[in-house]
């Protein structure tokens, strides 16, 4: 039997290596994404508005600086004070010691301006110039009504220096020139820059509750310290230096409080020495010499009678 053939195998072909696949390594930013509690949607869309908020407002600024707003804003307000939103009433409350003339000369401007375009900062703002205003409220009333609400200083003390006299507040802010004796009950600062330390003086007669109420007056001396007066007549010299002048007026108070130092012949306490106090008295009045009248010599009764009996006789006729 014939043998039969065998094919050789045939040859395997061989496999090209496959190439390596790349890994990709997240980003730090990929990293930051993952942690946050929200998806990467979400984080698409708020860059998205954020993208668009930067959009508008750079074409809002672009059409500020163009003047289209401008524009538009003054055709608003025409608009406005055609529909009957336009001053026509002004209202000030708060009034007793302002210059209300002034006040309503500045507000009274505002009158027949569309709403829109008061510009109620500003007036306040010039409102708060006069020395006597505190402060100031503005508001529309609408339709028609500008309402203002002054709140005024209160007068503290009269500031006297070279000759010149004002009322000042309790921040030592003037309020307005007087003349001399116009300020009634008021306490009188005397000296330059005494009104700068109105604050200071204050603080220091809270030391001396008891005193406070008699305390008619006070001297910045030196630009370093004070002398109070005081309504019965007397002068109190304090050291320099708030926490010197504070004890010093301390140890007054307790010293008149057991010796009844005020409204006695004392006229001058100096405690500027904190070893030493000095009393001053005042001077003893010269007694008034009273001249003795020249004696009055009277006639005798008789004698006066015969006197006018022979008057009378020498005025008859034969």
């Amino acid at each position: 039997m014939a043998g039969v053939a065998r094919k050789a195998p045939a040859k395997r072909k061989a496999k090209s290596p496959s190439p390596r696949q790349k890994v990709l390594q997240a980003s730090w930013v990929d990293t930051l994404v993952r942690m946050l509690p929200f998806s990467e949607q979400d984080v698409q869309r708020v860059v998205t508005w954020i993208i668009l908020v930067a959009l508008t407002l750079l074409a809002f600024a672009a059409a500020q600086y163009a003047g289209l707003t401008a524009a538009a804003y003054q055709q608003y307000a025409a608009l406005a004070a055609k529909a009957g939103f336009q001053v026509q009433r002004v209202e000030v409350t708060g009034m007793e010691r302002v210059d209300q003339l002034k006040v309503y000369q500045l507000v009274l401007a505002e009158k027949d301006r569309a709403m829109p375009l008061v510009d109620i900062d500003k007036v306040r703002a010039d409102l708060l110039q006069y020395g006597w205003i505190k402060d100031a409220r503005v508001a529309r009333r609408l339709p028609d009504t500008l309402a203002v609400e002054i709140i005024e200083r209160k007068p503290a003390a009269i500031w006297q220096r070279g000759g010149k006299y004002s009322l000042i507040d309790a921040n030592g802010i003037v309020l307005a020139h007087v003349r001399a004796g116009e300020g009634g009950d008021l306490p009188t600062l005397n000296g330059d820059d005494a009104n700068a330390h109105i604050i200071a003086l204050n603080a220091l007669l809270d030391n001396a509750s008891a005193l406070k109420s008699q305390v008619s007056g006070a001297s910045w001396i030196g630009n370093r310290r004070w002398d109070l007066q005081f309504q019965t007549g007397e002068t109190l010299a304090l050291p320099e230096g708030e926490a010197e002048a504070a004890k010093a007026l301390l140890n007054f108070a307790r010293l008149d409080g057991v010796h009844r130092l005020l409204g006695r012949d004392l006229i001058h306490f100096d405690l500027r020495d904190p070893n030493r106090a000095y009393f001053r008295k005042a001077p003893k009045a010269e007694a008034v010499k009273v001249q003795q009248a020249d004696p009055v010599k009277v006639e005798n009764k008789d004698s006066i009678e015969k006197n006018e009996i022979t008057s009378k006789n020498n005025g008859l006729t034969a």
